[in-house]
């Protein structure tokens, strides 16, 4: 079959007619020449108008998806249009946009594949190259961020990830309603300023519509949600406060550690971390036993290692009043076992009562571990790529894998 008859199969515009392809200078390439039809006026790239052409400019290659694992490109004549609005502008085709060497169909093709493989794989296995990849993709982007539907939003989840090197933070705002869960924001740092440049580009209206949202307990992020999501439910993140508990309890085993390597006793807590902090559940036969045999002494870590544990009863409840009986309780006998990791725990914990009792409020809807699950994927898109050396690009990655984003219509799809 004639690629001459499969273009004009999968995709012909109007006004133009493709040649008949021949292999170009390189051999491993095919060159399809287009023509404008007789009798078609080219239209201004600057109003979108017909207008009268003025002169045409060299030929100029357009990649294209590939045939058969063989490299095409478009041939294409460019036309200036002598439009009386916009004066003498090159003309603009429906296979490109603005200057780009790249077609539409091609760029759409890159980054779908630039979901599955890395860039610089993209671009090693469809004969291109890795700025043309990131062109295509952050074309594809710049479409769905412009196009993109934010109304319905009703539950978001902000938290931060660490990315590059040394002090590097991310923002991250994420819509995790039940029936869309996508990355809404990325910016750069982890400071109030960043969290006020995303809902003030969000607008007041959208804000008033959010009805819940998900927090870890760093301080810019507090204030910023009270200012600008009064109205919302704040639920601090069930995750964040069981790890800052966690660690609590790790501090308390160390320091028995140390105490008892410095006064010679024989060290009955070396191994025993995950033991105490790994889920009972989720312990290991060999760990069972060894927590079953430090469990007899009246050690400072059983004691940390039990209000641990009773204190995961406090999540089983569902009504917010008798929750917030059981957390008084709780922190009234934390406070006496003169532990100074768990008393500071209990002091953090006094301070956010009110918001970590929103996640009864909220039913339990709401939590940041979905916000947890997407960032896994963040760090796999860093991973995939090698990282990246500027902050643009990776949130171009970003918003291409996780943002949910409405891309162009095509007459075909070649993936």
């Amino acid at each position: 079959m004639d690629v001459k008859v499969v273009l004009n199969r999968v995709e012909k515009h109007k006004g133009f007619v493709y040649g008949k392809a021949v292999w170009g200078e390189a051999g491993g390439e095919m060159v399809v020449p287009v023509e404008p039809r007789k009798g078609s006026r080219p239209v201004c790239s600057g109003c979108g108008r017909p207008g009268a052409a003025y002169d045409k400019l060299p030929g100029r290659r357009f990649q294209y998806v590939p045939f058969w694992g063989i490299t095409v490109f478009l041939l294409y004549a460019m036309r200036r249009v002598d439009c009386p609005d916009c004066g003498v502008k090159v003309e603009t085709v429906p296979w490109a946009v603005g200057k780009k060497r790249l077609t539409r169909s091609f760029c759409l093709f890159l980054a779908h594949w630039a979901r599955r493989l890395s860039w610089k794989e993209t671009a090693e296995v469809f004969g291109t190259s890795w700025n043309r990849v990131y062109e295509a993709v952050r074309w594809v982007v710049e479409f769905g961020l412009a196009h993109r539907d934010l109304t319905g939003v009703e539950a978001i989840g902000v938290d931060e990830i660490h990315c590059g090197k040394g002090q590097q933070y991310l923002t991250l705002v994420y819509q995790i309603d039940a029936g869309c869960r996508r990355l809404l924001y990325a910016g750069r740092d982890r400071t109030a300023k960043t969290l006020l440049r995303f809902f003030h580009d969000m607008g007041r209206p959208w804000c008033s519509g959010v009805k819940f949202v998900c927090s870890d307990m760093w301080k810019p992020y507090l204030k910023v949600i009270a200012k600008k999501l009064g109205g919302a439910v704040h639920v601090l993140d069930r995750f964040h406060i069981v790890a800052k508990l966690n660690e609590a309890i790790d501090q308390v085993r160390r320091g028995e550690v140390r105490r008892m390597k410095a006064q010679g006793y024989r060290n009955t807590l070396v191994d025993t971390k995950y033991c105490f902090l790994k889920n009972p559940k989720n312990l290991t036969p060999k760990q069972k036993t060894r927590l079953a045999d430090v469990l007899q002494y009246d050690f400072k870590s059983v004691r940390a290692y039990l209000l641990k544990e009773s204190f995961q009863l406090f999540w089983s409840y569902a009504s917010p009043h008798w929750a917030e009986w059981y957390l008084r309780k709780w922190c009234a006998r934390a406070m006496r076992s003169k532990l100074d990791p768990v008393k500071k725990f209990v002091g953090t914990i006094r301070r956010h009562q009110s918001l970590i009792l929103n996640w009864f409020k909220a039913r339990k809807a709401y939590s940041s571990g979905v916000v947890e699950g997407l960032n896994r994927k963040v760090n796999l898109i860093t991973r995939k790529a090698f990282g990246f050396r500027s902050f643009q690009v990776l949130q171009v990655a970003l918003y291409h894998t996780l943002g949910n984003l409405p891309e162009p219509a095509t007459t075909h799809k070649f993936w």
